[in-house]
């Protein structure tokens, strides 16, 4: 039997000729109408049942194997959303909508999966259904709990899913995935100081919020380096501090305002720095008599893969490739990522899938990123291997 991806690799061309349309119109989070149409024509074209209209902008794309007989089903997924970022590269397929990129390569992502679809139609070689989930809005909008709102897994059930993202980090054509939590949590808060202001020349007659706020910022640098155990892992990082105006050099302010973002693996460290948190608040606020408040919002819990489907994803990697492109006790990331949610709901795992590109400063969220095309089969082929693995055929 011909290998999967020399398979796959016969319309390699094409994959890249969708990928590098799906990179020149790129579509912010639940405006990906012009990217779901494609997949949605794409998918009819190759003979798969389409549902649309999931999260607002996501769809489903269902074929059954050869057999049923299993009655089992897996799940594959793949984002599809831009950033609001300014392309600096220069390409034929640079972005045409200015201000909004593919920085992220949910371009690849979506054509990998489409080129998984192609293979699995053409050799439905799997018993039970597969589920190929084309998922809207990642990058923060919760694109992901808008499609389980939508009765995702009640209408398309899935046994295990499977997702990947790729790494520009790792060698093109690497595979890296962890067993257990593989990314962190994504929390941000708002936190607003009401004091007194005054004359610049006389802050004794104000309750000062910026020196409240530069012991606040102080203070919660201690919650990970004093309260969280060494052998755990968590961010507290402020990313925005505001206060005055900058022309005013004599007008000590009424307010300031800070805000920032936390990640943990685990929630019960996510619940510690919260608590931490707080009680660092009150303390200040006592201290320097001004009132603070804080405004806490979780946005995605941490993505943990369960232990036995990651080890099921590196031993198919291994198969596929060679023990030498496979890295199973790949090193968690600090990032985020919303198929925590999918993965919360149903087992799976999450892994990479190396690049290349970061040697050169081609990192993921930067204006200089480009995915890169050469490795579209070695994801296609994962993804269609798990597919036929999960899903095997009786003898």
């Amino acid at each position: 039997m011909t290998p999967i991806i020399d398979q796959i690799s016969e319309f390699h061309d094409e994959l890249t000729q969708i990928r590098q349309d799906i990179h020149a119109h790129p579509e912010l989070g639940f405006e990906e109408t012009r990217t779901s149409q494609l997949v949605a024509d794409q998918l009819t074209a190759l003979g798969y049942e389409v549902t649309r209209g999931i999260g607002k902008t996501g769809l489903v794309g269902s074929l059954k194997g050869k057999q049923t007989s299993s009655g089992r089903s897996i799940g594959l997924r793949a984002d599809m959303d831009a950033l609001p970022i300014l392309e600096t590269g220069e390409h034929p397929y640079t972005s045409k909508n200015k201000g909004v990129m593919h920085a992220c390569g949910h371009d690849g992502h979506t054509t990998i999966l489409l080129g998984a679809a192609r293979y699995l139609a053409q050799t439905r070689n799997f018993n039970g259904t597969v589920h190929l989930i084309f998922q809207p809005a990642e990058e923060g909008l919760g694109g992901a709990q808008a499609m389980l709102d939508d009765g995702l897994f009640e209408r398309f059930p899935c046994d295990a899913i499977f997702g990947l993202h790729n790494s520009p980090e790792l060698a093109p054509g690497k595979i890296g995935v962890c067993p257990g939590p593989a990314m962190a949590s994504a929390d941000l808060y708002d936190i607003h100081i009401v004091g007194r202001g005054g004359h610049g020349a006389h802050p004794y007659q104000a309750n000062d919020p910026v020196i409240a706020a530069a012991h606040l910022i102080t203070a919660l640098q201690t919650i990970v380096s004093r309260n969280v155990p060494a052998l755990e892992s968590a961010v507290v990082t402020v990313a925005s501090v505001v206060a005055g105006e900058l022309r005013a050099k004599n007008v000590i302010p009424g307010e300031a305002r800070l805000s920032g973002t936390v990640r943990a693996f685990k929630e019960s460290v996510q619940e510690q720095v919260i608590e931490r948190m707080q009680t660092i608040i009150d303390g200040i606020a006592t201290t320097f008599d001004v009132d603070i408040t804080l405004d806490y919002q979780k946005c995605f819990p941490p993505t943990v893969n369960d232990v036995k489907h990651a080890a099921f994803v590196a031993e198919v990697a291994t198969e596929l490739f060679g023990a030498d492109r496979v890295l199973p006790n790949y090193t968690p990331s600090m990032g985020s990522e919303d198929f925590s949610v999918m993965l919360n709901e149903r087992p799976g795992a999450y892994f990479r899938l190396g690049q290349g590109g970061a040697e050169q400063g081609r990192g993921l969220h930067n204006a200089s990123y480009n995915f890169n095309d050469e490795v579209i089969p070695v994801g296609s082929t994962m993804f269609s291997a798990l597919v036929e693995k999960f899903l095997a055929l009786e003898a």
